[in-house]
């Protein structure tokens, strides 16, 4: 039995128990054990190099973006702790700051904190760690890079931490990287059920490298019938799509190359198929609008830098005035003497093709010009399906539709439109109206020149600027113009695409070159059955 003086004693120590056991702890125990990130800069700050890596790996696993500037100024022998109390600091130019939040620590004095060495295999651990953790950077290029480097290493141990990462992703660029390299890494995993969803994964995506991982894993899966079929399966579905995908790839090139022919041709359909002209020195008026814009880029750069993302759209009018004067004086004084002469015409305009290409040579040197493209225009938008678009193409094939429609706009809806058709249907009776038919002709024949400079811009951003710039596109434009109907803008469009499609779907089994003569046979062959074109139009040179 307990006696009764004893009593008092229990009690006592019982309260003291009671006392110890709500006592608060020493905060840094409290903090580490209730913070993993606290605990594993506590191992940081340990100073031996294994308890260093150990911290460097714990901070990785925890996939925290606070963890890397701390991690690259430990790389940096920036990383420090206070002599004080050994709280973790970052050493910078403008004073220490606080490993863990941030905030400013005093003192200033350098000397009051003692660095944290590193060593060889401190600074491995930090290049793996770095890799992963970048992955929550808040910069879209780092975060790029680290699902790359992901993808690259393919190490089992890093799945939880790219899962975590591509379920956070909001960028669909690194979502879709992210997405191989989680497939990818599904593929090290030594459980069955985890390579399968890899396979899956990489099945349902729509990348040469997707393919290349599943033929790699086919080839060594012999033994694992399962995972066999499964890859087949994958692959059966992934070789559909990318079918697909560069069918698209395909009809997109074609419409690139379509607007590229579109823009060359409506100055030529308005100067060969309403007027009924054959300019074989259109090419050079193209030639001249690229080289305006290079004028214009230059002096912009020397005189305005700050309008640089805007020189191409200041280009576009002074190109368009520039052809369209030379235009002008070539048709008052040359050839509206050769009305209803188109062989005389062909020579002359040849030959002078001929003489301007020498002069720009004279004038620029025969070498080539380079005019860069604004930022809007740089880069390559990617679309779902693995299909990659370039802006400056993308942009190329708007700016030849609002050509085009500006010209069926100025044709149908002004004054000079309205006397351009009444001149081109019928010569006399739009004389004894009052219609100046001589400057109409001249004004015409301006304002085809000058959508060719229009073109000029267009090609800078795509071709060399040189001297014989537009004599490529000059047969192409000229098929064109008759294969759609001559005189006829719709036609003109319509014609464009087709043979650009035709040109890109007959590339890879023909060659650019053959392809071109298969093309040319077929427009011979069709204007044998349809000699007016897809849409014919009346005028004064079909009549006559």
């Amino acid at each position: 039995m307990i006696k009764l003086r004893t009593l008092p004693t229990i009690a006592l120590l019982a309260l003291a128990m009671l006392i110890c056991s709500l006592a608060p702890r020493p905060a840094t125990a409290q903090g580490a054990a209730a913070d993993p990130f606290a605990a594993a800069l506590e191992r940081l700050a340990g100073g031996d190099f294994g308890q260093i890596v150990e911290g460097i790996n714990a901070l990785a696993a925890l996939g925290d973006a606070r963890a890397v500037p701390i991690l690259r100024a430990l790389g940096d022998n920036a990383l420090a702790k206070r002599q004080s109390d050994q709280r973790l600091a970052i050493l910078r130019d403008d004073g220490p700051i606080d490993a863990a939040t941030g905030t400013r620590l005093e003192p200033a004095d350098r000397a009051a904190y003692a660095p944290i060495g590193i060593n060889n295999r401190v600074r491995v651990a930090l290049r793996g760690a770095l890799g992963r953790l970048v992955l929550f950077s808040p910069d879209d290029a780092e975060r790029l890079a680290a699902a790359q480097g992901v993808y690259r290493s393919r190490a089992a141990e890093n799945l939880p931490l790219i899962e975590r990462a591509y379920a956070a992703e909001r960028n669909p660029r690194i979502k879709a990287q992210l997405e191989l390299a989680l497939a990818a890494t599904r593929l090290m995993s030594p459980d069955a059920a985890t390579r399968r969803a890899g396979v899956d994964t990489l099945g349902a995506s729509s990348s040469a490298e997707a393919r290349a991982l599943l033929v790699e894993t086919r080839a060594a899966a012999n033994s694992d019938a399962e995972l066999v079929a499964a890859v087949d399966r994958a692959l059966a579905s992934l070789d559909f799509r990318l079918q697909i995908a560069s069918a698209a790839q395909t009809f997109f090139q074609g419409l690139s190359l379509g607007s590229v022919l579109l823009l060359a041709a409506i100055g030529l359909a308005i100067t060969f198929g309403v007027m009924g002209v054959i300019n074989m020195a259109h090419g050079e008026m193209v030639m001249i609008g690229a080289y305006a814009t290079y004028l214009v880029q230059e002096a912009i750069r020397a005189w305005a830098p700050g309008l640089a993302d805007v020189s191409i759209l200041i280009a576009i009018p002074a190109a368009f005035l520039s052809a369209g004067a030379f235009g002008f004086v070539l048709e008052r004084g040359l050839i509206r003497h050769l009305y209803g002469r188109p062989l005389e015409t062909l020579l002359m305009t040849f030959g002078l093709g001929m003489i301007v290409q020498q002069a720009v040579r004279l004038a620029f040197g025969a070498q080539n010009r380079e005019v860069s493209s604004p930022t809007w225009m740089q880069g390559t938008i990617a679309l779902p399906g693995g299909i990659a678009i370039t802006q400056n193409r993308l942009w190329i094939i708007v700016f030849g539709l609002a050509v085009l429609l500006a010209t069926v706009a100025v044709i149908r809806f002004t004054r000079f439109g309205l006397n351009m058709r009444a001149v081109t249907q019928n010569r006399p009776i739009a004389a004894t109206m009052g219609i100046p038919t001589g400057r109409v002709d001249a004004m015409t024949f301006a304002f085809g020149s000058g959508i060719a400079g229009m073109a000029g811009v267009a090609l800078s951003q795509i071709d060399n600027v040189s001297p014989n710039l537009g004599t490529g596109y000059i047969i192409d434009s000229f098929m064109v113009v008759v294969f759609g109907g001559v005189g006829n803008l719709a036609g003109t469009l319509v014609g464009a695409f087709i043979l650009g499609i035709v040109n890109k779907v007959l590339e890879p089994y023909a060659g650019a070159v053959l392809g071109k003569i298969f093309v040319l046979v077929a427009i011979i062959l069709f204007i044998q059955r349809r000699p007016r074109g897809l849409f014919a139009l009346r005028g004064r040179f079909v009549e006559s």
